[in-house]
């Protein structure tokens, strides 16, 4: 018989992520199961339709004058004409999430366009 090594569990293992680290590493725990888009409860098909929530909202709420929703060769584009996410927001959440994409200037302006 092998001998059991004994575990040592201690805050040497414990792992503390950033706000925005725990959900790159567990997106299933916010949209439900991820899947391949082949059940209608996959996340991609969750995040659609929190995204044409939030369309509506801004419509309803007077913000938006249109909601545009096109579907092409499995491509789905949505554009709410509504406030949008407040600048300083995005950026730091872009800007943490692609720090070596974002510092070039040709970068930065194809996704503002």
């Amino acid at each position: 018989m092998t001998p059991v090594k004994e575990i040592v569990y201690d805050e040497s293992k414990i792992l503390t992520l950033s706000s925005l680290e725990h959900i790159r590493l567990r997106p299933g725990m916010y949209i439900g199961r991820l899947g391949n888009g082949s059940h209608p409860s996959d996340g991609i098909y969750v995040l659609l339709k929190e995204i044409v929530d939030n369309s509506i909202d801004e419509f309803i709420m007077g913000f938006g004058k249109r909601i545009d929703i096109r579907i092409d060769n499995g491509i789905v584009n949505i554009r709410d004409f509504g406030r949008g996410i407040p600048w300083e927001k995005w950026w730091n959440v872009f800007r943490s999430s692609t720090p070596a994409q974002s510092t070039t200037m040709k970068f930065f302006n194809s996704v503002l366009v």
